[in-house]
């Protein structure tokens, strides 16, 4: 399985047999300045209908769209999606939010979209077992540094992908990775924007990978 961090909270997951999956596809604007997205997926996750993860009609190749929470299968893959909030108020400020559950080449995937809280025991359980989660982590809009460091524990992934925070070329009014980062442990800061994981390879003890933006 391939992971290629296209920007923001926008992922292409690439299966060994070529299945292509696009998560949160964004827009280009508004304090994202990531170049406009041009890869074409099978299918396209929106965790949630806000501009910067629900750009569907930038995606090539006419993928199905899976949303909402529930068991949906796309392309032979159960994507499980678990009703959360986009804040601590029950989605009062921001709405609501999916986190999304699938395995690609025996490895589980876990997007937690725009998470704005802590999980519940519920939460954790419906979610189950996370062999890679990709987490939003620069606060503000999303849960922050030590929130997401809390629900890191709650999962107990192998691998920890962060996404969601400031760079070059997000100037939304959150924070950079670096306060995500302090004092861990197991940090790889990745020269590139895409990685290659395998389920055999995968660490007994939690990494951090960091990847670069593609666009």
């Amino acid at each position: 399985m391939k992971v290629k961090w296209l920007g923001h909270s926008c992922f292409l997951i690439t299966s060994k047999d070529g299945i292509r999956i696009i998560t949160d596809p964004y827009t280009v604007g508004g304090g994202i300045n990531y170049s406009p997205i041009k890869e074409t997926a099978d299918i396209v996750v929106v965790s949630h209908e806000h501009g910067d993860h629900n750009n569907v009609s930038a995606v090539q190749g006419k993928p199905e769209v899976v949303k909402g929470s529930g068991v949906k299968i796309a392309r032979g893959i159960q994507f499980r999606g678990i009703a959360t909030y986009h804040d601590k108020s029950q989605g009062k400020q921001r709405g609501h939010n999916t986190v999304f559950c699938f395995t690609v080449d025996d490895i589980k995937l876990c997007h937690l979209g725009d998470l704005g809280h802590l999980l519940t025991r519920e939460q954790v359980e419906e979610i189950g077992a996370v062999d890679m989660l990709l987490i939003p982590v620069g606060g503000f809009f999303t849960i922050d540094a030590a929130d997401a460091s809390q629900v890191c524990d709650q999962l107990a992934p192998k691998v920890i992908i962060p996404m969601h925070f400031k760079t070059s070329r997000c100037t939304y009014p959150i924070a950079s990775v670096e306060d995500f980062l302090k004092g861990k442990k197991g940090i790889r800061k990745v020269d590139s924007s895409e990685m290659e994981f395998e389920r055999e390879k995968l660490p007994t003890v939690t990494e951090i990978e960091l990847l670069q933006p593609a666009l």
